[in-house]
């Protein structure tokens, strides 16, 4: 008797241990990776290379912000073409943010990316900006994240 109630105790005390790990394992699944932003998540879907358009205007503004719920931010320009106001989607911030590249309002770009309209407001996926002699590459030619396992060895 004394042997099977210690039998149970042990497994509990072993299924209480590993308790723990498999909540640390299971949130750190639903935190690692892109937060939103990595291939099959709702807003890379919204991409259509069929789309791609090539535009040039003047930045207006620069902004950090979420796209969709539960994503993390972006950074999202504000540009003026000759026509009309476009909101320009980049990125990741914590993509965008380590690149040795910066946009400021006034500055003038060229953007290729997928044109759709996004929250009622004419905008762009961007693939890639051009501003002066530098060109920034988001995304390749059928719309795949340059940031898609960035950061890991290859």
């Amino acid at each position: 008797m004394k042997i099977m109630r210690s039998m149970v105790c042990l497994l509990i005390v072993i299924w209480l241990a590993g308790s723990p790990s498999w909540t640390f394992a299971s949130s750190w699944q639903n935190w690692r990776g892109s937060r939103g932003w990595g291939m099959n998540a709702p807003y890379q879907k919204m991409y259509n290379a069929t789309d791609v358009i090539i535009v040039s205007g003047d930045v207006l503004s620069v902004e950090k912000q979420a796209p969709l719920k539960g994503m993390c931010f972006g950074i999202f320009l504000t540009v003026k073409t000759g026509s009309e106001t476009l909101s320009v989607h980049l990125g990741p911030l914590w993509y965008i943010e380590r690149l040795d590249y910066k946009i400021s309002p006034g500055d003038k770009v060229e953007i290729k990316g997928a044109r759709l309209s996004f929250n009622n407001k004419p905008s762009i996926i961007a693939a890639e900006i051009r501003h002066g002699n530098k060109v920034l590459v988001l995304r390749d030619n059928v719309g795949i994240p340059v940031w898609v396992g960035w950061g890991w060895k290859r």
